[in-house]
């Protein structure tokens, strides 16, 4: 009987580790260790002289509660020192907003009416800048004579019938001689947001993960 109670209180402690806080599961393992003790000197007390209980069993199961006592406090450590991490990655990466930054994206980031994006050329010739919106239709392209090697391109987020687009988030598209090129999109940080994926960097309307960062231009 002692041993199937003890068992049942620290099954309950542990599945309730991953499910509730590190201090509501310390209360509940507490509240289950003090009802195993109650039981246990209550057994002590009414056990037969003549076949007494075996004190090896007894004492497993104060060492299995002691064990999942120190496996709730390791989870709840780790998961305070996690969010410290975090914390402290925040206030370095919000010291980036209003500088000029280059990101991996698909999209320009129309700020103040200005974009703009750096690429590199294999070889000297015409490149194609295609914008679309977001269904696919061709609002701008343009045709820039590259330098092999890195070159940067700007646009003043008019269309090519001359309409100014408002702020936002335009799709973008490099190629060369048919060929998609690379390219990193540049704008200013405007914030941080710390998503349910990790940290993201705000470029006005554009968001990417921080990871997308290539470099910082100012």
């Amino acid at each position: 009987m002692t041993a199937n109670l003890a068992a049942t209180a620290a099954t309950q402690s542990s599945t309730a580790a991953s499910t509730t806080g590190g201090a509501n599961t310390l209360a509940s393992l507490s509240s289950n260790f003090t009802d195993f003790l109650n039981m246990l000197m209550t057994q002590l007390q009414n056990q037969d002289p003549t076949s007494p209980m075996d004190t090896n069993q007894f004492t497993s199961e104060l060492v299995q509660f002691t064990s999942v006592e120190q496996q709730i406090n390791t989870n709840s450590s780790l998961t305070k020192l996690i969010q410290y991490t975090q914390d402290g990655t925040m206030l370095q990466s919000a010291q980036m907003v209003g500088k000029q930054v280059a990101v991996t994206a698909s999209q320009l980031a129309l700020q103040n009416g200005q974009a703009g994006l750096q690429y590199t050329a294999t070889s000297a010739g015409p490149v194609v800048v295609t914008v679309t919106d977001s269904s696919g239709n061709i609002l701008d392209q343009q045709t820039a004579q590259a330098a092999q090697g890195p070159n940067s391109w700007n646009w003043n987020g008019q269309t090519s019938a001359g309409t100014q687009l408002p702020d936002g988030a335009y799709n973008v598209s490099v190629t060369e001689g048919g060929g998609a090129l690379p390219f990193a999109v540049v704008g200013t940080a405007s914030g941080v947001q710390n998503a349910s994926s990790g940290l993201a960097l705000q470029l006005g309307a554009l968001s990417v993960p921080f990871s997308s960062l290539v470099s910082v231009l100012n």
